[in-house]
């Protein structure tokens, strides 16, 4: 099992993720300072994320989205957008 460290964003001691999940320079920061649980919680908000607005993956603008998502739920930098679940439920087809 890997080393703990303190995790940035759920300040928890656990193991790293150990990897850079997205090749830039923001996937290599997670992959030195989130722990694996917080990754897990990302990969559930980012499909969250997709499937709410629709998203095409195959578009630089939903990249970027997606990107400073990752940011703003890692790091508390940048934007995290919103998920209105007010009408959860009462789509009628």
């Amino acid at each position: 099992m890997s080393e703990k460290f303190k995790c940035k964003r759920c300040e928890q001691k656990r193991p790293a993720l150990g990897y850079a999940p997205i090749p830039t320079e923001l996937g290599q920061r997670i992959g030195a300072e989130i722990c694996q649980p917080c990754w897990a919680e990302w990969l559930a908000k980012q499909n969250m994320l997709i499937n709410h607005y629709g998203l095409d993956l195959t578009s630089p603008d939903t990249h970027e989205f997606l990107f400073d998502n990752m940011q703003g739920f890692f790091f508390n930098d940048g934007k995290l957008a919103n998920i209105d679940t007010t009408q959860e439920g009462s789509v009628k087809w």
